[in-house]
Parts: C-alpha cells; structure tokens; sequence
C-alpha cells in the first residue's frame, strides 16, 4: 500500500464514502455495512467520510453502529461536514456539531469539512464565522483537520482558498468525463488546488455509478484493454494525479468494495494506452448529450420537493433512454413516478432543488424535456 504524502494518518489512497451505503427496505443494510467495512479496515485503507443529509441522516448513525462501536477508534478515520441547511445563525453551529458527534458515536472528527461551498452560499458561511468556529474546534481538538468541499467555479475557488489559507485540503468532483466539461470545470478547479498548494480529496471519480455501467461503444473500448473494471479505471485516473490525498468512492455491497479494493489497495497509475483509451470514451460521451446528474439526491433530500419527484431516477431514465436506447426505460419511469411521486410534468417550477444542486443543473427545464420524452 501507498504511503499517503500529505497526512501520515490516512492509509493509502482510497476512502470509504457513505453516501451510497447498501439499502434494506429504506433503512441502511447493517449486516451489508458491517462486512463491507471490515473489509476495508483489514485491507489497511483507514478513511470513512459522511455528512448529516446522507441518507436522511443515516449514514451518520450506521457509521456509529457499524464502525464506531466495532473498531478501536485509532483504526479509522471520520470525515464529517457543516452543511447550509442544519444552521441558520452562528449560534446553531456548534450545538449542530455536537449532534454529528453523538450520532457518529465518536469524541472528535479527523477531518472536518465547510460543505458544497459555492458562490452562493459562501457568504452565509463567512457571515455565521463558519470558518472561524471550525478554527476554534480545531484547537479545542474536536476537529484534527480543517477543509471544505466544492461546488462552482475555479475562480470561485480561487477567491475562498485566498481568504482562508488555514483551509488544509479541498474535496471537489473529479472524474475523466468532467474533467474538461464547462459547467465542472474539473481541471480548472483541481489547478487552482495546486496554486494555492492544497491536497485534493476526489468526490464522484464514478460519476454516480455513470463511469460503471457505460453505453455500449464505450463499454467496449475498455473491454479492449484486457484488464480491470469500469470503475477501476475511473478511480485509477481520478488518483494518478499528483496532487490527489485521497479518492472516495460510494459502495453500496461488497461486490462493488472488493472490485475498488483490487484497483485500489495496490494502486498504479493509468498507463498511456488506459489515458488513450479513457479519452476515447470521453468523446463517445460528449456525443450523447446526456444530464450530468451524479444522484447525490440532495435535490430530494434537502430540498423537499412539493411534489415528491424523484428527480435523480427520472434523469436517470432519461439517460438510460438517451445513451443504452433502454427499452424499459419508459417502464422504469412510470414506476419512480408512482405511490405519491410526482411526474416530471407535474414540477411547479419552485426551484428549491436547483438551489441545493451541486452541479447546478437547470432542473426545471430538463424536466420539461423528460415529461416530453416519457409523457407523450
């Protein structure tokens, strides 16, 4: 195993993102987590990352559950997250904090970081000194280190690392099909991390599980390479990268755990002919115009949709239908849009899920064109 070059504590490279845990009947699997997180432990690899709206709150809990109250606390390592909606003033932050402690089932965070800062809601973050309370924590030794993750632009990005040089690493989204997009800016972004001298923590090397289950055409090119996994190229080239501490990747069963860890428990970098055939599948990629949603579900998690759209499943049968020409795509639409669940058409244009988008996506006007689609 790689030793890490920028905190000595973190084994490896690759970390355990709870966002995506495996699902039972709407609860977290417990038994699922519970091997899966073992398994990850004995590999050596030691990081664990959450935040309060995973899952409705439960990924905080199975961590306490499943990893806290089962492993010796110097075997992992916990990265939690202040996140926009759960404070409203200064004086609701440090409580907040003390909840995700309690619910994580832990007495201090290895990393803690400012969430999804964007242009937006960066200046409620500076007005409630966000920043400032998570300096303070870190001397009381409740938060070992500080950082945020990102969302916007690399100007963006620039300006907060600029006012906060106390910032010690960055998480952003960095996969090989947003890496030259426009509205990502993956490579923009990463390039500002380097200016300003901060590791990189990868978010969506994936791309939501879009890296996994690729289009024929592309699917095929890799197969040609005779050698690892869709997802284990995906991972491979988000962590060749110099300046990279750490990849993170959303598992939900062992068999997706025991596929990352062979790519990732002895890593190597991407070969020439892995970064040629990656950019093969990123022009078939760019040729089908597909919604760039990663299913993180903050737009139904933090934004209660009025209407109870599923919007994550509805993109994603519009993909299924754009990019594999799915057959059943249409029947996988009418099932994520019944039992009480809006229809695309039924959007009553609020905007609150565009709001909490981390990839801002025009929500509302794509829906327009999925009811135009699956609606007719």
């Amino acid at each position: 195993m790689i030793q890490n070059p920028f905190f000595p504590e973190i084994h490896g490279n690759f970390g355990f993102g709870c966002m995506r845990l495996p699902m039972k009947d709407g609860k977290v699997n417990y038994d699922e987590f519970c091997r899966m997180a073992d398994a990850f432990i004995a590999s050596g690899l030691n990081y664990f990352d959450t935040a309060h709206g995973y899952i409705g709150g439960q990924s905080e809990t199975a961590i306490r559950d499943c990893v806290a109250k089962r492993h010796d606390r110097s075997k992992f390592l916990l990265t939690d997250k202040l996140t926009d909606p759960y404070f409203r003033k200064e004086e609701d932050i440090r409580p907040f904090f003390e909840s995700q402690l309690k619910a994580c089932g832990v007495d201090y965070f290895d990393f803690y970081l400012m969430h999804a800062q964007d242009k937006n809601n960066y200046p409620k973050y500076k007005r409630c000194r966000a920043y400032e309370i998570a300096q303070e924590l870190k001397a009381e030794g409740k938060i070992h280190h500080f950082g945020i993750s990102f969302h916007d632009k690399a100007e963006v990005l620039d300006m907060i690392l600029s006012e906060h040089p106390e910032i010690e690493i960055v998480q952003i989204q960095f996969n090989y099909v947003d890496y030259e997009d426009a509205s990502v800016e993956s490579r923009k972004v990463y390039e500002v991390c380097e200016k300003h001298g901060k590791p990189v923590i990868v978010m969506e090397p994936v791309k939501g599980g879009s890296l996994v289950n690729l289009p024929a055409e592309a699917d095929q090119v890799l197969r040609g390479l005779n050698g690892g996994s869709n997802a284990s190229y995906a991972l491979r080239f988000a962590a060749s990268f110099p300046n990279m501490a750490m990849v993170l990747s959303g598992m939900s069963n062992m068999a997706q755990m025991e596929d990352n860890l062979s790519a990732m428990a002895d890593f190597h970098p991407l070969t020439e002919t892995e970064r040629e055939a990656i950019g093969k599948v990123c022009d078939i990629f760019r040729s089908l115009n597909l919604i760039p949603c990663t299913k993180c579900r903050y737009c139904i998690e933090e934004s209660q949709c009025p209407k109870g759209i599923l919007i994550p499943d509805i993109f994603g049968a519009m993909n299924a239908h754009e990019a594999f020409h799915d057959w059943n795509s249409g029947m996988y639409y009418g099932i994520v849009t019944r039992d009480g669940h809006g229809k695309a058409s039924e959007c009553i244009r609020c905007g609150k899920c565009e709001r909490v988008c981390p990839q801002h996506l025009p929500i509302r006007e794509l829906l327009k064109k999925v009811a135009a689609t699956f609606e007719k």
